[in-house]
């Protein structure tokens, strides 16, 4: 299984902001939306900071994706 913020960047863009705009706002540090934009694990308080700043819930910013196994 693997994260997706796919849903974060539509968002932000739907909420007319930058993704400075939302990182500042949040207090995130620029390293930790570095992993967001790699898709990598964040803690549950880093969403939740998000969420907050974007009046949403967890659902509407990211998503478990299964990953697909190639046959051998």
């Amino acid at each position: 299984m693997s994260v997706s913020y796919k849903k974060l960047w539509k968002l932000i863009i739907d909420k007319d902001m930058t993704n400075v705009e939302v990182r500042k706002a949040a207090k995130i540090s620029p390293d930790t939306f570095t992993k967001l934009k790699k898709n990598e694990i964040v803690s549950l308080d880093v969403l939740i900071k998000i969420c907050q700043i974007l009046e949403c819930d967890i659902g509407d910013v990211v998503e478990i994706v299964k990953i697909s196994k190639t046959p051998d």
